[in-house]
């Protein structure tokens, strides 16, 4: 239990803090919006996650922007922007929108896992659905009962052993909290959720600087995907979670 509250010291959100000083260096409403997704999917497009969710509300912030009136009038300059990015509106409201922001390739091979394929399939999922329909039958059980459901936690790369033991699936200790409820061993969990904090680091460092050229995601020298990400925090060697406390 030590050695978790000492790795919960370091994985405290940093970048949030400094979010709207780093939005107010875009003058240009598109490229405000881009800054701020760009944060947001820092774990996503540095390969770390396979999905995040994005909350945009209909509220004016300190920078004077309204990110979910920004979305509503430049969504549609998003898609050359993000080349490698889906992004699927959850659910709206009048004060606000959820978004789903995916890697396709990536979740696609998330989903594959056969200990993620068990969890879902126990929670009402096809076995054997594609991504895309997993993702349809997601979009359906949020919008038909305006909740989420807590298998969401899959979908945007928690990790299994987590996910489940909150669902009640395995028996497992809770041991602490994390940016998520972490159950179990938690060496691997803490280890991922800090490998989020890195990317999310990272991410702000450039967008901070204020220059265009940190919005060009479509150059392959752009300095944020120049780290190597090691994923062995994401899947267990062994992907049994019925019986094991610390996969």
């Amino acid at each position: 239990m030590a050695y978790s509250n000492k790795m919960l010291t370091t994985i405290k959100p940093s970048a949030s803090t400094f979010q709207s000083q780093i939005l107010e260096r875009y003058d240009n409403p598109l490229d405000c919006l881009t800054a701020h997704l760009m944060l947001e999917c820092s774990e996503v497009l540095g390969g770390v996650k396979p999905a995040n969710l994005i909350s945009l509300v209909n509220r004016t912030r300190s920078c004077g922007r309204n990110l979910y009136q920004l979305w509503q009038r430049h969504q549609s300059g998003l898609a050359a922007r993000f080349p490698d990015l889906t992004i699927k509106v959850l659910q709206t409201r009048q004060r606000a929108l959820l978004l789903l922001c995916y890697d396709h390739r990536h979740l696609e091979q998330h989903l594959s896992h056969a200990g993620i394929r068990s969890l879902l399939q126990k929670s009402g999922y096809e076995a054997d659905a594609p991504c895309d329909s997993l993702l349809e039958e997601l979009c359906r059980r949020i919008g038909t009962t305006g909740s989420f459901p807590h298998e969401i936690g899959l979908f945007i790369g928690y990790p299994a052993k987590d996910v489940a033991a909150f669902m009640g699936l395995v028996k497992l200790p809770f041991t602490c909290q994390g940016p998520w409820k972490i159950f179990g061993n938690p060496e691997r969990s803490l280890g991922l959720a800090e490998q989020h904090r890195c990317c999310r680091q990272r991410m702000s460092t450039f967008l901070t600087s204020g220059d265009l050229k940190a919005l060009e995601l479509r150059n392959p020298g752009h300095p944020f995907f120049c780290h190597s990400v090691d994923k062995e925090f994401q899947y267990p060697e062994k992907s049994n979670l019925s019986s094991r406390a610390d996969c």
